[in-house]
């Protein structure tokens, strides 16, 4: 369905439901069942939905309506109840309906557990995103469903994809620190030169930081950044800039005791992020501190997805540049098409393993272990672009920590003051090679970004506060050519689990010279067949390859333009590949490209997993 139908389907579907008498008892089937079919356009939906669902015989109580494939919980009310009240229960309990819906999943087996839960009285739907447990519920009345139908869209897709007004929070961010970027880049006296444009993009990236952390609470209030800059005029803003800039990157005990009592209050940042002091800052025009000072970046920045909000930040680069270096950035679905098969799958198998242990103590030693398993991981994207790939795979294991975390605190697990940090999963377990130096800033602030959610989430399983500053591990991404550059400078093979990403799409025909060069570099004057006509993105294949020939540990997937599977370059490229020891342990078949930003590139792509071991999982679709 278009977008178009889908809003005149849910009109209508808003219209009719507002005249039925809504009772819990005889409509919620009729519903459902029309909302699936009629605006999601779901051809079986009595197949798709399961009423009074009741898994087993000993589990309490009904489900009124359950989605296994998107593992959605609905707790179903007539029209005339209000969702926020006490109810009795059946076993003679008082319980909010939400109370009453976390209590069925709780007895769920782990693999049929919710991710969703939607308390629904056909006025309004509630709904709670189980894995941000301290984040306010979503609220979709039903006569706004027309213009809010695409917030329902997890019922029928899977949960890797972006919640759409995140993706959108995300672009409306970007498009904010687009506008920000020219305004500052006409200040700079040489713009066009290297140090002009370093300075630039160190300039907005921590700019960008500030903006978060304050709206984060990270900043001690919500308006710290705000009030600062408010204080001074436009000419007075690169001093107070500067000044700032220069306490973020000090130890409290090391500042100067006299400064100002606002400054002094900002919490010292650590990482790298401020050290640069001989970074060029321009001075500031009035549009510039109205557009920093202004309502349109107190939006919730608090809620943007790092890894969208990362690709939009570095559409800031030109469009032609971006064609040039064959850059296009991957959407959140298609990095879960490389990262589950390629590791996220066994990992989420291995731990529902452990959940269903019979013994609370082995089972808790076994969650330990895992936990350390999980902090045990390295990944290198050796073409990481803004780093939505290192970004998504580190919530994600982040997300699988938090329910270690989860189940071991339930099982007070936890009892010294030594373990009121139990987080061990790190953003120094991810690597990264760039070519372009605003993409490896944009990432290593997409991956703060990331870790500062990660914490908030923890914070909310453990009831415990934790601090977020001092940054307590530094980013490894490096500027460089991945090419020319031995991946070994960034991480020791023998320390290496996986190598992934989205290398550049470059058919054969469009190299540059340079490009030329060094594939014939990487692929050497012994290689046995024809270099020249292999696509760019092979060279990645062939670096990996040759690491996992001296490092069979390592597994790989990249994403790459279809060619790279078909015609010439099975013979140029696979075949000796596979003589070398390689096997493809899971593919996907060639679909087209999309993203979430703007200008999406216009290919069809595969996505291939490969080591120099044989697996014993399927993967891919």
């Amino acid at each position: 369905m278009s977008p178009a139908e889908q809003r005149k389907a849910a009109q209508a579907f808003a219209h009719y439901w507002q005249e039925q008498e809504g009772s819990e008892k005889s409509q919620t089937q009729p519903f459902w069942l029309d909302l699936i079919a009629r605006v999601f356009g779901v051809a079986h939906p009595q197949e798709f939905l399961d009423f009074e669902y009741k898994p087993t015989k000993s589990f309490r109580g009904y489900i009124d309506v359950y989605i296994s494939s998107t593992h959605v919980l609905i707790e179903q009310k007539s029209k005339d109840i209000d969702l926020k009240s006490v109810l009795p229960q059946s076993d003679g309990t008082h319980l909010t309906p939400f109370e009453q819906a976390k209590r069925y999943n709780a007895d769920l087996s782990y693999d049929l557990r919710a991710r969703y839960i939607v308390l629904c009285n056909f006025n309004r739907f509630i709904i709670y995103d189980m894995n941000e447990p301290g984040a306010e519920p979503t609220l979709i009345e039903l006569t706004n469903l027309e213009h809010d139908y695409y917030r329902l869209n997890f019922l029928v897709q899977d949960e890797s994809s972006i919640p759409k007004e995140r993706e959108d929070l995300s672009v409306q961010a970007g498009t904010m620190v687009s506008k920000l970027y020219k305004l500052l880049a006409a200040q700079y006296h040489d713009p066009e030169s290297t140090k002009s444009q370093q300075s630039l993009n160190e300039l907005c990236v921590r700019l960008v930081f500030c903006l978060y952390a304050e709206d984060a609470g990270l900043f001690q209030t919500k308006t710290a950044f705000q009030d600062y800059l408010g204080q001074f005029k436009p000419e007075q803003m690169r001093d107070a800039i500067i000044k700032l800039f220069a306490v973020l990157n000090t130890p409290k005990e090391e500042r100067d005791p006299y400064e100002r009592t606002d400054l002094l209050a900002f919490p010292y940042v650590n990482g790298g992020l401020f050290q640069d002091t001989a970074a060029l800052i321009p001075q500031f025009t009035a549009e510039i501190a109205a557009l920093l000072r202004s309502k349109n970046t107190t939006f919730a920045w608090r809620e943007i997805s790092p890894t969208i909000f990362g690709a939009v930040f570095e559409s800031t680069l030109n469009p032609a540049l971006r064609r040039q270096g064959g850059m296009h950035y991957t959407s959140v679905a298609n990095i879960h098409k490389v990262i589950d098969p390629l590791f996220l799958d066994a990992l989420n198998t291995e731990f529902n393993q452990i959940c269903n242990m019979d013994s609370v103590n082995a089972r808790n030693r076994a969650m330990t272990r895992f936990q350390n398993k999980l902090a045990s991981l390295t990944f290198l994207d050796p073409a990481c672009g803004s780093g939505n790939f290192l970004t998504e795979t580190y919530l994600s294991l982040r997300r699988l920590e938090n329910k270690v975390i989860r189940e071991l605190y339930q099982s007070q697990a936890f009892l010294g003051i030594e373990d009121l940090n139990p987080i061990k999963v790190s953003i120094g377990q991810f690597y990264g090679i760039e070519i372009n130096d605003f993409a490896v800033s944009v990432a290593k602030t997409a991956l703060w970004i990331a870790e500062s959610q990660m914490i908030e989430e923890t914070c909310s399983i453990i009831e415990h506060e934790l601090d977020f500053f001092p940054l307590k591990a530094y980013i490894n991404i490096v500027e460089g050519n991945a090419l020319t550059k031995s991946w070994s400078e960034v991480l020791p093979y023998d320390q290496l689990s996986y190598i992934m990403g989205n290398p550049p799409f470059i058919g054969s025909k469009k190299r540059t010279p340079e490009q030329t060069q060094d594939q014939m570099k990487v692929f050497g004057p012994n290689w046995p067949t024809a270099t020249g006509e292999i696509d760019y993105v092979g060279c990645w294949f062939k670096k990996a390859s040759d690491i996992m020939v001296e490092h069979p540990q390592v597994k790989t997937a990249f994403v790459a333009t279809d060619s790279i599977c078909k015609g010439t370059s099975v013979r140029n490229l696979w075949r000796p590949l596979t003589d070398q020891g390689a096997t493809i342990n899971f593919a996907w078949q060639s679909f087209r490209w999309n993203n979430e930003v703007r200008d999406s590139a216009q290919v069809d792509c595969v996505i291939v997993g490969f080591s120099h071991q044989k697996l014993n999982s399927n993967g891919g679709g």
